[in-house]
């Protein structure tokens, strides 16, 4: 009996290996070149405390464009890879399963170096690969039950879930899991929003389903959040 409950135990291991493996084998695929992004800087000039006295959410922003290093910036301190051994990441994950994934709406001639579309972070690499080309920010809007304001800021950031890799080890539970870390990644990425001098705003109201097909989202890819992203419109 010992020796069955040993070999259920391995091949249980083995299996926590190998989703977030495929998931990784995913970076490559077939809808395009991945966009290696510039290095996130480790170190700021406003401190944690500050950014949390800061932290407000904000539905206004300017039409000037985004520099590409801070998308790169505000992807890694949503789902960064953090850890030295090359797997952990910027936000705690139940089991370091990792059931996110941050797509980012980018606006025409909104980030500097960056054709307008949908982009799909890949962690592993510090990397973007395009979903799906055209500004798709006022579909989005409407998406997002005719919250048109969405559709001003420059980029909106989308967590999504994969809820198996994760259902793997918790079962149903695991849902609950992968909705604690959506909540960590966004507010890492308030955060960061207010180091870098932008304004974020935060959306829960949306049509799920019409959301995914307008960004073109994997089948399996449950939104959870949208983040608008720009400078504000009155500093």
């Amino acid at each position: 009996m010992t020796r069955v409950f040993l070999i259920q135990g391995l091949f249980l291991h083995a299996l926590l290996w190998i989703v977030p493996l495929a998931a990784l084998s995913q970076e490559s695929g077939k809808d395009g070149a991945v966009l290696v992004l510039p290095k996130p800087a480790a170190q700021g000039g406003v401190s944690v405390e500050e950014a949390i006295a800061s932290r407000r959410t904000r539905r206004s922003y300017s039409e000037r464009p985004l520099p590409i290093e801070n998308v790169s910036q505000l992807l890694w301190a949503a789902q960064g890879i953090t850890g030295e051994d090359g797997v952990l990441r910027a936000a705690p994950s139940g089991g370091a399963l990792y059931p996110l994934d941050v797509y980012v709406v980018v606006g025409k001639k909104a980030v500097d170096g960056l054709d307008a579309g949908v982009y799909r972070y890949l962690p592993g690499r510090h990397g973007l690969q395009r979903i799906c080309e055209g500004d798709l920010r006022e579909s989005m809007a409407r998406a997002g039950l005719g919250q048109m304001w969405m559709a001003q800021a420059p980029v909106s950031f989308v967590v999504t879930a994969e809820y198996r890799r994760i259902e793997i080890k918790y079962g149903s539970r695991g849902r609950r899991y992968a909705l604690i870390e959506a909540g960590h990644a966004c507010q890492n990425i308030s955060l960061q929003v207010e180091a870098l001098g932008l304004a974020a705003g935060i959306v829960g109201a949306f049509d799920d389903q019409r959301l995914a097909e307008v960004l073109h989202l994997p089948k399996d890819h449950e939104p959870l959040i949208v983040m608008p992203v720009g400078h504000p419109a009155h500093p």
